[in-house]
């Protein structure tokens, strides 16, 4: 583990970097990417993002959103890389890791317990609630300016990632970090309006059909919900991964843990995990090859949607009874 000092020198020492964030990108993924990007580019910094999947349209209002896309395949890009919110270099997405095939220094700031430590130089604190509370201190100890244009872009990750300030991961810190934001003029009501009040019709379809698929097992200590791959096509949802569906089953009276196993490609499932503390759901999706938090993880596993929906409850019943 290195610190932020050290982070901070290497990136002071190097013109351009490369910014990636991970696939199915969520709040604190964009706005930790927008935020270190503004930050680097007061310093001077070259900068170039990368990412592999589509910006969820609740995010577009963030400065900088339009520059979210994948790599350029040109040999123009910088050989320094910065990984943000990636539990493991895979998380990057099979295009974005083809492309960074030159590499002299690479960095890896995180929050998720399962990281492996695997770049060059690595800052992960797990305490933390969201990635973009670490470049918020990262951009601190570089001395930039954090200006309304980087706090609107960290609070939306921050506010996302801490479920509005509700997760157990919510720190004093947090809180302070937040409160910092605000001062340094974070338009609270557009990001209200724009995370929480401005769903496209399609994410509310969405959910209606997440809803039909609901089941709990005989315990009533494991609730899940189930969307196939043809039933998303249908209402024209495939792009859309929102991040706050899964905490329905969660939210039921008895409930210990929450699933959503969605079949993202036919014969491939992710599978979200959701607990409300007594589960370390982190240690069940590391079974499975993913990770994550204790109380928020998800996988990705090979299958139909009925043989993974089978293969994760059991595996869920075995450790809750």
């Amino acid at each position: 583990m290195n610190t932020l000092s050290e982070i901070a020198a290497i990136i002071k020492k190097y013109p351009a970097w490369v910014l990636v964030g991970h696939v199915i990108p969520d709040g604190d993924c964009i706005g930790s990417l927008l935020g270190l990007f503004w930050g680097l580019n007061s310093l001077g910094k070259r900068v170039v993002l990368g990412l592999e999947d589509p910006v969820p349209p609740i995010y577009n209002y963030l400065p900088g959103s339009d520059r979210l896309r994948p790599l350029p395949s040109d040999d123009d890009l910088p050989d320094a890389v910065i990984f943000l919110d990636c539990s493991d270099e895979e998380r990057a997405g099979e295009l974005v890791q083809g492309r960074l095939h030159q590499r002299s220094v690479t960095i890896n700031i995180d929050h998720h317990a399962t990281n492996p430590s695997y770049s060059d130089y690595n800052y992960i604190d797990d305490k933390a609630a969201a990635t973009a509370e670490l470049v918020y201190y990262l951009l601190k100890e570089l001395e930039v300016e954090i200006t309304p244009v980087i706090a609107q872009c960290l609070y939306a990750g921050l506010v996302m990632d801490s479920g509005r300030f509700m997760y157990s991961s919510t720190r004093p810190e947090t809180l302070e970090v937040a409160a910092q934001l605000l001062r340094s003029g974070v338009d609270l009501e557009r990001a209200r309006i724009e995370l929480f009040e401005s769903k496209p019709r399609e994410e509310v379809l969405l959910l209606k059909l997440a809803l039909q698929n609901l089941a709990w097992d005989e315990s009533g200590h494991i609730a899940w919900m189930t969307l196939a791959y043809d039933d998303v096509a249908r209402i024209g949802a495939l792009n859309l991964h929102p991040e706050g569906i899964i905490n329905y089953t969660r939210s039921i009276a008895g409930v210990e843990v929450g699933l959503l196993i969605r079949e993202i490609s036919p014969g491939v499932c992710k599978i979200g995990f959701r607990s409300k503390g007594k589960v370390d759901v982190a240690s069940l999706a590391a079974r499975l090859g993913g990770g994550g938090h204790r109380q928020a993880a998800g996988a990705r596993l090979e299958g139909s949607l009925g043989q993974v929906t089978q293969r994760v409850v059991q595996m869920v019943r075995e450790v809750i009874s």
